[in-house]
């Protein structure tokens, strides 16, 4: 199955408020994805803040990777200014599919 690397950049205004708020239910909505999810966890400014999330997933097409984000609460609350969302091949690293 393709895996895609979903890059996403939080709101430079106001994108912290709203992650903490929508934090909870991104985080329980996270955890019903299963298998589907290789890696996840936020991006880290210098100081250690929270200023985005990174998704390593598997999905049958970019269609349906797109059809996975659009459901994560940080986009239907509105914490992202920028996303990205490639597909990748897993190429060396430990867990590499076979």
């Amino acid at each position: 199955m393709p895996l895609f690397c979903l890059h996403c950049l939080d709101k430079t205004d106001g994108g912290a408020e709203a992650r903490a708020k929508a934090r909870p239910a991104h985080l329980a909505w996270a955890a019903n994805l299963g298998p589907c999810v290789r890696m996840a966890g936020p991006l880290l400014d210098e100081g250690g803040n929270m200023v985005g999330s990174v998704f390593l997933i598997e999905a049958g097409d970019l269609a349906a990777a797109k059809a996975i984000h659009a459901q994560d609460p940080y986009v239907t609350e509105g914490v992202f200014g920028h996303v990205h969302i490639n597909e990748t091949r897993w190429a060396i690293g430990e867990g590499k599919p076979e």
